[in-house]
């Protein structure tokens, strides 16, 4: 089961305790679900998800509300995925054309489809955050957080996407608006933003398991950028180890160590009788200690050494003296 259907389980589960919350949420759920036919002088209204939680959803605000009774139906998709498909009907009656008006659907004086949010859907934030609610079970998906984080809201209708996009972003969510093919995508692309969402719909446990793989995401990457690091310091110290050696070797093919001031002698023999310690414990074996950037400054002096050897021209000898 994907993370976004959870998610949809549990929204499906949650109804805002006030009336004119309910009314917002089911105003959604029409506005994005929705359809309404005219049967002679009523109307009815129709209802299609593939969400099983969703459909009961519609049925009982409808029932509760408006104490108009609905008929589901049960199709099962013949391609794709061949998930089951409800259908919730509310037969033509009286009442239905009185219910729409009241959830902001038809415009009792032009006798027309409304196009906008009814506005007192968005007065109080309560009902912001069930209308937000009802267009994601509606419309709404959520990736999965193990992957990359995105969030979407699809609507047919531009002007409806627009507002669905002010509600967001009076609640602080930074919404962004995208086309694709006919429909328009309301999205959330930042982790943060995406938990606030979950959050302001109520999906209080997707939000817990969205959190958790956040913050073990965050841990493994920097994890990974701690190993990342470790290994190129690694690699760093084993060159330049490999590259001392080198010329010690070459000054000692060239001159001898015994050319060189006692405390680079005493250097160079150690660094070669222990190729693989680090500079801190090379200084630690010294007669007195040294501490590392004195080793540092050291080696320093014994690869200009050999730097200036072979600007001299002398053949370069790879071998142990």
């Amino acid at each position: 089961m994907s993370f976004s259907v959870i998610t949809k389980d549990e929204l499906a589960r949650v109804t805002g305790p006030k009336k004119c919350c309910q009314l917002s949420e089911l105003a959604a759920l029409i506005k994005m679900d929705g359809s309404i036919h005219i049967a002679g002088r009523m109307m009815a209204v129709t209802v299609v998800t593939e969400n099983a939680g969703v459909a009961r959803k519609v049925l009982t605000l409808f029932k509760k509300l408006f104490g108009l009774r609905s008929e589901v139906m049960v199709q099962r998709k013949v391609r794709l995925k061949k998930n089951n498909v409800y259908l919730v009907r509310i037969p033509p009656r009286p009442e239905v054309k009185q219910a729409l008006v009241k959830l902001g659907m038809w415009d009792k004086e032009s006798n027309l489809p409304s196009t906008k949010i009814l506005p007192s859907m968005l007065t109080k934030i309560c009902c912001r955050r069930s209308y937000l609610r009802g267009v994601f079970l509606g419309g709404g998906s959520i990736s999965n957080p193990e992957g990359t984080y995105h969030l979407e809201l699809i609507s047919t209708d531009a002007e409806h996407a627009k507002e669905i996009s002010e509600i967001m972003q009076n609640m602080g969510l930074e919404a962004k608006i995208s086309t694709r093919k006919n429909w328009y995508v309301v999205y959330l692309k930042e982790s943060d933003q995406i938990g606030e969402c979950l959050s302001i719909m109520g999906a209080h446990t997707a939000l817990l398991d969205f959190e958790n793989v956040r913050i073990y995401k965050g841990m493994r990457n920097k994890v990974n950028r701690l190993v990342n690091c470790e290994t190129a310091n690694l690699n760093k110290t084993i060159n330049a180890a490999m590259r001392q050696q080198e010329n010690i070797r070459y000054i000692a093919a060239i001159i001898g160590l015994d050319k060189l001031p006692p405390v680079l002698k005493e250097t160079a023999e150690l660094r070669i009788a222990h190729p693989d310690i680090s500079l801190k414990e090379l200084g630690e074996m010294m007669n007195p200690p040294v501490g590392k950037s004195g080793i540092n400054h050291r080696m320093r002096k014994l690869d200009k050494i050999a730097n200036d050897l072979r600007k001299k021209g002398k053949v370069r000898f790879a071998g142990k003296p």
